[in-house]
């Protein structure tokens, strides 16, 4: 019997970006952009550091998309990264969704990568590969979500595959690794008080800076009045926090204070959207 085979269409996009100091401010020195993924620059106002605004014209990804970001921040510049919206994970008939990201601060140089959300439906499948170079004195702030599941829609993820990796290194040595890993009974997995006991919604956060270890008190006096459940840790110049509440709104105003704490100023205006 003839068997007839369906080819979905898959959406490929990349970027690489590179910003360098000069004349006093930061400039975009390298652009290139195929597919899906686009770059935008907002206007800033004097002093503020250069926004990228990332975007994925498809919309949304399933299995078998993929995404590749490519960041070098040169040396004494500062920007930050953003994205357009919440970028939202649909069920995969087969393959999984890829994002790779790699980002490089140079010397003396800050960056700040505040992505919004990742939203997962249920049977999706989904892999994040975060790889980070850092110079000794660059400052380096990132703040991913992951939520399961849109609460005020209804939606539950019963099943699917979540691997989100980060890698951070620090003038070559590996000062930071984790590998969030939910795999099958994804809604029975996160009931575990190992996991996110019962939460839907989770942050990760991590702050790579000369003055990292000293601001760790700022960080859990930010993090007092949560409505959900956090904690915070900082050891070899480094500050980390997770951060887990019942839902997205919660915890986008539990991770607000915390994340405009260690920027210095308030977050991309498009989180508010």
């Amino acid at each position: 019997m003839l068997q007839v085979r369906t080819w979905l269409p898959r959406t490929e996009g990349a970027i690489r970006l590179g910003l360098r100091h000069g004349h006093g401010r930061t400039l975009l020195e390298t652009l290139h952009q195929t597919g899906a993924a686009r770059v935008r620059f907002p206007r800033c106002a004097p002093g503020e550091p250069k926004q990228a605004v990332l975007l994925n014209t498809a919309g949304g990804l399933t299995g078998g998309d993929h995404l590749d970001f490519g960041i070098r921040i040169g040396a004494q510049a500062q920007a930050t990264v953003t994205t357009a919206a919440a970028e939202k994970i649909y069920r995969a008939r087969d393959g999984e969704t890829e994002i790779d990201i790699q980002i490089e601060v140079a010397e003396g140089a800050q960056l700040a990568w505040l992505p919004q959300a990742t939203i997962l439906f249920d049977r999706a499948r989904f892999v994040r590969r975060l790889e980070v170079e850092l110079a000794q004195d660059a400052s380096f702030l990132a703040v991913e979500t992951l939520v399961f599941g849109r609460s005020a829609m209804g939606e539950t993820v019963r099943t699917g595959y979540c691997r989100d990796a980060w890698r951070i290194r620090r003038a070559g040595r590996l000062v930071f690794g984790d590998t969030f890993l939910a795999d099958g009974p994804i809604a029975r997995i996160l009931e575990h008080a190992a996991t996110l006991a019962g939460a839907r919604a989770t942050a990760t956060i991590v702050y790579v800076a000369p003055d990292a270890e000293a601001r760790i008190d700022e960080a859990r006096t930010a993090l007092a009045d949560t409505a959900g459940a956090g904690g915070v840790s900082a050891w070899n110049g480094m500050l980390f926090a997770r951060v887990a509440a019942a839902d997205s709104q919660i915890l986008g105003k539990d991770i607000r204070c915390l994340a405009e704490m260690l920027s210095g100023r308030p977050l991309p205006r498009l989180w508010h959207c």
